[in-house]
């Protein structure tokens, strides 16, 4: 079997975008393009230039309350949300807290059959089983490709992350664990069920993230 992956590209500027997301896709399956680390007016034009790519990328646009970068108001993050959609890419990850608030926002989405990423991460910790199991199911209302991410203190909290491919049913499951204790489940994750893990190209973009590279010597990717 072949497991997959996705690069994290967080690049200031579209041309850096194109560049860093070219290389990523000749080197992994997928890519997540995060819109949040540019300025918000260069997301139309990093659009138009990447827009052959993006039916192979995860465009993400996360607010400073969700650990992203985006510095406008909520009103114009939905806004470039919508544009976004427009281009139809791989999948749109949107917080399920956003999704929560905007019904406007779901009636546009699924007016455009914009594939959606439902997204819900806590940085602090990783709540107990049934709350997690509750989130899950809360979120798979919106859409069958769920991504929950906890943050670990032990061993325990990493564990409790993968238990939810137990019953995750016909949902596209990415769930795994942050941080140092959580790093390994971000490979379990993949032998578990979930349709990519996330990379880097050798930053890490988010805490505890293998490099593309360590994860094919890992799980023995041929690309």
């Amino acid at each position: 079997m072949k497991y997959k992956t996705c690069v994290s590209v967080a690049e200031n500027t579209p041309i850096k975008t194109k560049k860093i997301l070219k290389i990523a896709l000749s080197k992994s399956d997928f890519a997540e393009v995060r819109f949040d680390f540019l300025k918000k007016e260069q997301i139309p034009k990093t659009l138009e230039i990447i827009k052959k790519e993006l039916d192979r990328t995860v465009c993400t646009l996360r607010p400073k309350t969700e650990g992203g970068k985006f510095s406008g108001n909520e009103k114009e993050r939905i806004s470039i949300l919508k544009l976004i959609a427009e281009y139809n890419p791989f999948l749109l990850d949107v917080e399920f807290n956003t999704l929560k608030r905007n019904e406007d926002l779901v009636r546009y989405l699924k007016s455009t059959k914009t594939k959606l990423l439902v997204s819900w991460h806590d940085f602090k910790k990783t709540p107990n089983s049934s709350e997690l199991k509750k989130k899950a199911n809360q979120m798979s209302k919106f859409s069958s490709n769920v991504k929950i991410v906890c943050t670990a203190k032990s061993t325990d909290d990493s564990t409790r992350m993968l238990e939810l491919y137990n019953k995750k049913g016909k949902t596209n499951l990415i769930s795994f664990a942050m941080g140092d204790y959580g790093r390994i489940s971000r490979i379990l994750c993949l032998y578990l069920g979930s349709p990519y893990t996330y990379v880097s190209l050798g930053k890490a973009v988010a805490p505890g993230q293998f490099s593309i590279d360590e994860v094919k010597k890992i799980t023995n990717l041929k690309k």
